[in-house]
């Protein structure tokens, strides 16, 4: 695999990683206990930090990235065993 694949998965995944990990530490105007302004929203948070958000995307794209390479040089999950809807028949073969 050639190391500008590995930078556009990593990257696919830091973008699927910022928006998994964003949720996590928000709080509302209300939860903090301050007043929401007229004209915002009852649901913006009141202590969004994006550095926070950034570095644990950043981990967890790593991390994600890692296993996926990992998988792709030991081949522990390949596209016949994702196929449950009709599997080819070397892996019914098998089986018997």
């Amino acid at each position: 695999m050639q190391w500008t694949s590995v930078l556009a998965i990593y990257l696919l995944f830091w973008v699927m990683s910022a928006f998994l990990v964003m949720p996590f530490g928000i709080r509302t105007h209300h939860e903090v206990g301050e007043e929401v302004e007229v004209g915002h929203a009852d649901s913006a948070p009141a202590n969004f930090q994006p550095r926070k958000v950034a570095l644990r995307a950043t981990i967890l794209s790593a991390i994600l990235t890692g296993l996926f390479y990992a998988n792709y040089v030991n081949d522990w999950i390949e596209i016949s065993d994702l196929n449950w809807v009709k599997p080819p028949q070397k892996i019914l073969d098998e089986q018997i």
